[in-house]
């Protein structure tokens, strides 16, 4: 037994260290210029539970250097996990995975929302706002607000496994959380609103929904009370598109489903060879649909199983989901201590990440990937956020193109010119000309090109700077810089040039 134990510890060691330079190198291609890198950031695990406002702030800006470092561009922030907020709201109360009471306010008093867009912005990041719409009540969740929407509307929400869920047959409920998010769309500069897995409920053993009079009442011609079931959420998800894309089109909307749409023994022609829970069969929520309707701007499939999973293969499932979903831009939800706990099949000495990352560049459709979750990447577990920095996301990216938004570039900027200050040249530029949201200028990006080397700005590994500043401050030495304007939604314009001599 003790060189059993001593097998397994050895056994974990391996699967925890550093892949090796080869390893990283068979992989995938660590130059693409476009891609989406996300990290969820979660409070409902009870993370910030205890921790002032300053020992907050601090947690959150060591974790946003940490995945700023390890090339992350994008950041999914939750801030609603049971009808509450982690925002200043006249709608929801304060909720108690920010202050450990529902309802009271933080102190000393900030706004957690604002804060990290803030932050995200300064360091080059988007920053999506991550909402649960329909749960009202976890169940470690004891005590809930007087302004609660389970206090002031008990009609509207049902129990179920110890669980208060928002009614998706009803229409004022999908009426009041579309006015929840269009608030927030409204009031904060977000880049994107993110919603995540939790439609009905998930299946729980002697549990069952109680939707029989509601069914009876408003069936809206619909027979099979499943498919009455999948069009509740259908109608949600159409009109939160809506109530998004009227407000702000620029906002991306964004939905993170779990990992299986349907199985092939329930659906032979569009399922996969996996043996799971199902998102159309189990939680009524027909991903598919909202991808080839256009209601949802990008998809992230929870895919945070390892290779060779017995009921759920992850390189099964990332190849269905490219061939399937496919009409709008698609990134993989990787599970980070899933991956480093469990050993490449191939190659038994190293952890399933460059195999993963091999998966990724091999698919047509495949442009991002988002960390479940941000601490775990902060926190380097397994190396992996380290072999980010190091190699797979070594070089800065832009977002993802969304042409079915806007795909006008801006105009290029103006007034570029190198200046000295305080014994440094800094570069200076000043904003195109362009009115309206498709035609201003929202970042920039500084390009460095050797004395005699070739300008090319499809080239990643050159990029020295996204920012929303207007001026960089340049390193010694002999070069040329390029600047390019990025307006809402990621299109470049021309680049101006100008020679550091």
């Amino acid at each position: 037994m003790k060189k059993s134990f001593l097998f397994s510890l050895a056994l974990c060691a391996a699967l925890l260290v550093s892949c090796t330079g080869a390893e990283l190198v068979s992989s995938s291609s660590s130059k693409a210029k476009r891609e989406f890198r996300g990290a969820w950031i979660q409070c409902v695990n009870g993370q910030f539970l205890g921790m002032s406002t300053q020992q907050m702030q601090r947690t959150l800006t060591q974790q946003l250097d940490e995945l700023r470092r390890d090339g992350v561009n994008a950041i999914i922030f939750q801030v609603r996990p049971e009808c509450d907020a982690l925002y200043e709201s006249a709608i929801e109360p304060w909720s108690r995975f920010l202050t450990g009471q529902q309802g009271r306010a933080p102190q000393p008093y900030w706004d957690p929302l604002k804060w990290m867009i803030d932050e995200c912005h300064k360091r080059g990041m988007e920053l999506h706002a991550w909402i649960n719409p329909y749960r009202a009540k976890t169940k470690t969740t004891n005590e809930l607000a007087n302004k609660h929407v389970a206090i002031t509307h008990p009609d509207w929400v049902f129990s179920y496994d110890g669980q208060f869920i928002m009614n998706p047959a009803r229409t004022d409920c999908r009426d009041y959380i579309c006015t929840v998010v269009d608030d927030i769309v409204t009031r904060y500069d977000v880049d994107g609103l993110h919603i995540d897995d939790y439609f009905y409920p998930y299946p729980a053993a002697g549990q069952t929904i109680p939707d029989d009079a509601d069914f009876r009442r408003d069936n809206n011609g619909i027979r099979d009370k499943n498919d009455w079931r999948r069009d509740n959420v259908n109608r949600f998800i159409k009109q939160l598109s809506e109530t998004i894309h009227k407000r702000k089109p620029w906002v991306k909307f964004g939905v993170s489903p779990f990992g299986i749409y349907r199985n092939k023994r329930n659906a032979p022609q569009v399922g996969s060879e996996t043996a799971g829970l199902q998102n159309y069969d189990d939680l009524y929520a027909d991903v598919l649909l909202w991808v080839n309707n256009g209601w949802v701007d990008y998809c992230v499939p929870q895919l945070y199983w390892q290779i060779g999973h017995k009921t759920a293969d992850y390189a099964t499932l990332i190849r269905w989901w490219d061939a399937h979903a496919g009409n709008r831009p698609l990134y993989i939800g990787e599970d980070i201590e899933r991956t480093v706990k469990n050993a490449d099949l191939d190659n038994p000495a190293s952890n399933q990440m460059p195999a993963k990352y091999r998966l990724h560049s091999q698919m047509s459709h495949v442009n991002g990937t988002v960390l479940w979750y941000a601490k775990a990447a902060a926190d380097n577990i397994g190396n992996y956020g380290h072999s980010l920095r190091d190699y797979y996301w070594k070089y800065p990216a832009l977002q993802p193109l969304m042409p079915f938004i806007d795909d006008e570039a801006p105009k290029e900027p103006r007034k570029v010119k190198i200046m000295k200050m305080h014994g440094k040249n800094v570069l200076f530029w000043t904003a195109p000309k362009g009115s309206g949201w498709k035609k201003e200028a929202y970042r920039y990006v500084v390009y460095r090109f050797a004395q005699h080397e070739k300008v090319d700005l499809s080239r990643p590994e050159r990029i020295v700077a996204i920012t929303n500043n207007n001026f960089f401050e340049l390193p010694k030495g002999k070069a040329s810089y390029v600047v390019t304007a990025l307006d809402r939604m990621s299109n470049e314009s021309k680049g101006v040039v100008k020679k550091v001599k």
